[in-house]
């Protein structure tokens, strides 16, 4: 059930250039489904900025109503996030969305997360939910150079990790593609999230597995109202166009046109 919620801010701290963590406690964190779901904020109690910020969630407890949000403090909206204080509420908007199908693989066998730049946090959550049903994990996690890198540890707790760096100042020079090609991997089923580029090099390089791509997409109303993330697909006779905020964002691979 899609909750508007005042969830409180129970701590931040920041995590790379410019990247931010906020964990917030509230009723519409026990409403979560997916991992791979995402919220949307009101940053002010003005119209300006007008517009809610969309935002994926990084992990969750329903227990303790409590989620973990990640986010690039680089626009003015997400600017006025990043410097609210511990202790005072937000204006959230979710859970939205439809996320990763989780329960597909079975125990014992491997599968592939590839995650690029603030595409990482989604795919933190569901690496939680496949190890904790016995399933193995590789994480390719790309980013630009070493002072954007961020949750290292966190993924390496759960299985072989390797970071990208496009400038090479932190684990392997070039891009999560390189690193995939240069050590392949043998899985069953690839997830990922990240800038389209990335989505596309890495469902040409496994045409034919099964994949699930989570799409990052402008937004305004974030429940599927206004058209603004629409996207064309290859079903181009039963279904053309696909919204980002209702539909995804999470598609199976060879869905969505790109």
């Amino acid at each position: 059930m899609i909750l508007q919620d005042k969830m409180v801010i129970r701590s931040k701290r920041q995590l790379a250039d410019r990247i931010m963590e906020m964990e917030l406690e509230g009723e519409l964190a026990a409403e979560i489904t997916s991992p791979g779901q995402f919220v949307h904020i009101r940053v002010t109690d003005t119209y300006e900025p007008l517009l809610r910020r969309p935002i994926s969630i990084a992990s969750y407890d329903r227990d303790r109503r409590r989620m973990t949000i990640i986010f690039r403090a680089e626009g003015r909206g997400t600017q006025i996030l990043a410097e609210k204080a511990v202790g005072i509420s937000v204006d959230v908007l979710g859970p939205l969305g439809n996320g990763f199908p989780s329960g597909q693989p079975k125990p014992g066998e491997t599968v592939l997360l590839v995650g690029g730049g603030i595409g990482v946090p989604p795919l933190y959550q569901l690496s939680k939910e496949l190890t904790a049903a016995g399933v193995r994990v590789v994480h390719v996690l790309g980013f630009q150079t070493a002072s954007a890198v961020f949750y290292e540890q966190e993924f390496s707790a759960l299985g072989e990790t390797r970071i990208v760096t496009a400038d090479g100042t932190a684990g392997e020079k070039g891009f999560v593609t390189d690193s995939l090609r240069a050590h392949p991997v043998d899985f069953s089923v690839y997830y990922t999230c990240g800038p389209t580029p990335m989505l596309s090099a890495v469902q040409e390089a496994y045409a034919g597995k099964p994949g699930y791509l989570s799409f990052e997409q402008r937004m305004g109303c974030g429940i599927g109202a206004c058209f603004a993330c629409v996207c064309e697909t290859k079903e181009t006779d039963s279904r053309p166009y696909v919204k980002v905020c209702s539909d995804g964002p999470v598609f199976p691979a060879g869905v969505v046109a790109i």
